[in-house]
């Protein structure tokens, strides 16, 4: 009797779980949908509360040590309190928000290098182990961030990774533990760096860009302030020209980058489209082409740096901190 209960403890003859995703692709600021299919084992148990949860993997760094942790940063219940009779079945039906911040892990039915992003299902079973399940999770980007993305191809910088910092940026409203910065190596048309970093801060009304340089060279530490932050609505994604737009982002930080070094700026040409941008502006002509080549670039990219790292792999059932490719659903 005494070994039974100590076989119950570890979960052996407890209650299985499965949560099934209506659809495991969506976008910052959508939902995901689905249902967590239990069914009881040998004996009844009672269950405080069932969750799910989004976690991702994390770059952390102590004064002498990098390494990455499973950052769970945002749960809703599914149910409270319920007792599961022995073989008893139960399918509970959730939703949980996608805060906007929520980081792009695939573009194009790629999946970024570096990126992982899970729902995690929790049983809380009083006196036994959590059994728990695990689910891929696709973040497809907004269309402005798209769009951005995909003029970062078109004006020719390789994509080389992309991985999530454990930090805020400073002078920005973020409500995340964390931020993504997307990489790429430097362009000619951009010269004195080799590195670019590529942020999106994302709310309902629009997105922030962040843009910085080389941050890993040692010039400047972790966390230091970015050379160049832009403002862009939603309501603006299809009415840019987003290939001028981004490069006079870059030239614009690239000459903010120079004087904070005590240089010289020397990108002419690059100013008029800074700052804060509505949808109010007129889009250049024959974009829609010129964006449909630079999708495929920018798909070429992501797949020339592609990493077979399945969300199970990276991912653990346990937590170290708390905190079929499908078109996302509009």
């Amino acid at each position: 009797m005494v070994f039974k209960r100590m076989l119950r403890a570890f979960g052996v003859g407890g209650p299985t779980v499965d949560t099934v995703l209506s659809n495991a692709s969506t976008r910052p600021g959508l939902t995901l949908a689905g249902q967590v299919d239990i069914t009881g084992g040998d004996h009844e148990v009672e269950i405080d509360q069932i969750t799910v949860a989004l976690v991702t993997r994390v770059e952390m760094e102590t004064d002498d040590e990098e390494y990455d942790g499973t950052v769970e940063f945002h749960r809703v219940p599914v149910c409270g309190e319920l007792r599961l009779a022995a073989g008893q079945q139960l399918s509970l039906p959730f939703e949980i928000d996608v805060p906007w911040e929520t980081p792009v892990t695939d573009m194009y039915g790629q999946r970024l290098p570096g990126m992982t992003m899970g729902l995690r299902t929790k049983i809380w079973v009083r006196g036994a182990i959590d059994p728990g399940d695990l689910d891929d999770v696709h973040v497809y980007p907004l269309p402005v961030q798209e769009r951005i993305l995909e003029a970062f191809a078109a004006l020719g910088l390789p994509f080389t990774g992309a991985d999530l910092e454990h930090g805020q940026l400073a002078g920005l409203p973020q409500t995340m533990p964390f931020y993504q910065e997307i990489e790429y190596a430097s362009a000619p048309q951009y010269p004195g760096v080799s590195q670019v970093e590529l942020t999106f801060v994302a709310d309902p009304h629009g997105v922030t860009v962040v843009l910085e340089f080389d941050k890993k060279s040692g010039l400047f530490t972790p966390g230091h302030d970015a050379y160049g932050h832009y403002r862009v609505e939603h309501a603006a994604a299809e009415s840019i020209d987003w290939i001028a737009l981004v490069d006079s982002w870059l030239r614009q930080s690239l000459e903010q980058r120079h004087a904070l070094l005590g240089g010289h700026g020397g990108y002419g040409g690059g100013h008029g489209h800074g700052g804060h941008h509505g949808g109010h502006e007129d889009g250049g002509s024959g974009m829609g082409g010129v964006l449909a080549g630079a999708a495929g670039g920018a798909l070429a990219g992501f797949a020339a740096g592609m990493v077979a790292e399945e969300v199970f792999d990276v991912i653990g059932d346990g937590d170290e901190e708390e905190s079929e490719e499908e078109e996302a659903e509009e």
